[in-house]
């Protein structure tokens, strides 16, 4: 863990100094703060709710496991 906090930042730094080579460089990050659990759960109560059909929460359930598997 000690690793990728030092490591992520420099690693964004190092892109954001190549934009300055004459090359345009976007750079974007997307940080999740939802745990699994939480995930699941949120994914369960719309179904409930009937906003999803059984096959869209199957389907977005089995992406969320795949997603947090190591």
């Amino acid at each position: 863990m000690k690793y990728s906090s030092i490591l992520l930042p420099a690693a964004l730094a190092a892109l954001v100094s190549l934009g300055g080579c004459g090359s345009s460089t976007q750079v974007s990050s997307r940080v999740t703060t939802t745990t699994m659990g939480q995930e699941l759960q949120d994914l369960e109560e719309s179904y409930k709710k009937g906003l999803l059909s059984e096959s869209e929460y199957r389907k977005a359930r089995k992406s969320i496991l795949k997603r947090y598997q190591y």
